[in-house]
């Protein structure tokens, strides 16, 4: 009777969820009680191509997603609504607890998993970190010596020795020495043959691996569970994060005797930026937070674009050769570089259209709402925009959306462009940056980075894949990765290419990095 009792209840529960207006016209077949369970399951190791798919059967481009287990989600890919979530109606649509849940043990309360006003405060402080001189200058000078001294070295031995190597490994532990240096002031040498792999990268691995498979549950009961018990995955993250927490706070408490010994007449100051936080004064476990979150943010980010890129151009060999003459044709040393170094903004800004490094992002509604395609959001629904989804829309780039084309940034005027655009396209169509008052702060250094990366790279060497036919899986975690990686062969360009784009092209791409 109980039994019979509780279906009952779930059939009315569902029935009156249809008639409220909870479900949608559009998006998979859902059942009483289960939803699309049934589906989602099926789908569940191509989610991205199945949202995909859906969105663009949709008239509005948005689905509703409702299984067993999960809160109701609405996914969308109409540029529109993402200018609703994001701006418009920006204090509705908080990140919430779903998504903090999933990143507290480790972000804590960094600026990337809280609201509100604590959100405002710490925005208003890395704001102003990211714009000052002193942090910019450490990043040009963090990535010269390590693409001199290290990323440059082990491909050219990888050349002469013709070997191998994965490109996203290599990228990701340059990435991650850059992260750490500018960061926390500490090289932890991931790509110096000569040291062991460091502790402290494989702890973010770990965490980062077991917390994308929290996000990716059918059902988050199960992990909360594991947490609560401390067993399997869960135990072996709290492990981890505690390597990531000690090490950090080591640092802490390393620097402010450091400024101990400044202010009694040391020499010197660093420009880090955990040490130019301690110099604001916030608490350590604050210091703590923040600092993991740019780390997590910026490690993996610029190696996934750049992972794509360079396979990209292994595939499309008639762009590379573009990028190589703008890069030795001189013109990208110009002072005030706007618009120069084009055709190489325009082939990495390509590049995260089809291969995003974050392809999916999420909200919660504090508060019931409709989107402007019609679309009813109740409170405590999860509201997701699909930037994966959105670069394959034909309504939004046209027939060839699925092509790799520079010609739809090429084309694009200069002037004019509306405000935080991206190449002169919106940020609410190319949410890549994300977009409206949750901007990514970081969205010029990494185009910094990305452009001096391209450019030391393809000025020296020619990468060509192991597996020429290989097409590589986009894989979501926390980052986007290459499943498998990018293993390429690497040949010497000799010095022609070199003597003509000049030694430095730092400048040339931090002054075009606005772009």
């Amino acid at each position: 009777m109980l039994w019979l009792v509780a279906c009952c209840l779930l059939l009315l529960l569902y029935s009156v969820r249809l008639r409220s207006g909870w479900s949608h016209g559009h998006g998979p077949r859902s059942y009483p009680v289960i939803g699309c369970l049934v589906a989602f399951y099926q789908n569940r190791w191509r989610l991205l191509d199945w949202y995909t798919e859906l969105l663009a059967a949709s008239p509005t481009q948005t689905i509703v997603v409702d299984r067993l287990g999960a809160r109701r989600t609405v996914v969308t890919a109409n540029p529109v609504n993402v200018e609703h979530i994001l701006k418009a109606n920006f204090g509705n649509y908080p990140k919430g607890k779903p998504f903090t849940d999933i990143l507290g043990d480790l972000l804590g309360t960094g600026i990337f998993n809280v609201d509100g006003e604590l959100w405002y405060a710490q925005r208003k402080l890395v704001s102003h970190e990211f714009s000052a001189r002193a942090l910019r200058d450490l990043e040009f000078a963090v990535l010269e010596d390590e693409a001199r001294n290290r990323l440059v070295p082990a491909m050219g031995l990888a050349a002469a020795r013709g070997d191998a190597v994965d490109m996203q490994d290599l990228l990701r532990r340059f990435s991650f020495d850059v992260i750490c240096r500018v960061s926390l002031g500490v090289d932890p040498g991931c790509l110096d043959p000569a040291l062991p792999a460091p502790r402290l990268a494989a702890a973010f691995d770990a965490a980062a691996g077991i917390i994308a498979r929290r996000g990716a549950a059918p059902v988050a009961a199960v992990w909360k569970a594991k947490r609560a018990l401390n067993l399997g995955s869960e135990r072996r993250l709290r492990e981890e994060i505690g390597v990531i927490h000690e090490a950090v706070m080591d640092l802490i408490h390393i620097r402010k005797k450091e400024r101990a010994l400044v202010n009694a007449g040391g020499d010197g100051q660093r420009s880090d930026l955990l040490s130019r936080m301690i110099e604001c004064g916030y608490p350590d476990e604050a210091i703590r937070d923040m600092v993991i979150s740019f780390i997590m943010a910026g490690r993996d980010t610029t190696s996934s674009a750049l992972t794509w890129f360079f396979w990209l151009l292994t595939r499309h060999r008639d762009v590379e050769q573009e990028v190589l003459r703008e890069i030795a044709g001189g013109a990208s040393h110009a002072a005030g570089g706007q618009g120069k170094m084009r055709v190489l903004h325009a082939a990495l800004c390509e590049t995260m259209r089809l291969y995003p490094p974050v392809p999916i992002n999420s909200r919660v509604a504090a508060a019931g709402d409709v989107l402007p395609d019609g679309t009813r959001v109740e409170r405590g629904d999860r509201v997701t925009y699909f930037q994966y989804g959105m670069g394959r829309m034909k309504s939004i780039w046209g027939a060839d959306a699925a092509e790799f084309s520079l010609q739809r940034w090429l084309s694009l005027p200069e002037d004019n462009a509306p405000p935080a655009a991206v190449a002169g396209v919106s940020p609410f169509k190319y949410p890549v940056f994300q977009a409206g008052p949750r901007t990514c702060l970081g969205k010029e250094m990494a185009f910094v980075q990305m452009k001096f990366v391209a450019s030391t790279v393809l000025r020296r060497f020619e990468l060509a894949p192991v597996d020429e036919g290989r097409v590589p899986v986009f894989l979501p975690l926390m980052t986007a990765h290459m499943a498998g990686g990018l293993n390429v062969t690497v040949r010497s360009r000799g010095d022609q290419i070199a003597a003509a784009a000049g030694s430095t092209p730092i400048a040339a791409a931090a002054s075009s990095a606005g772009n």
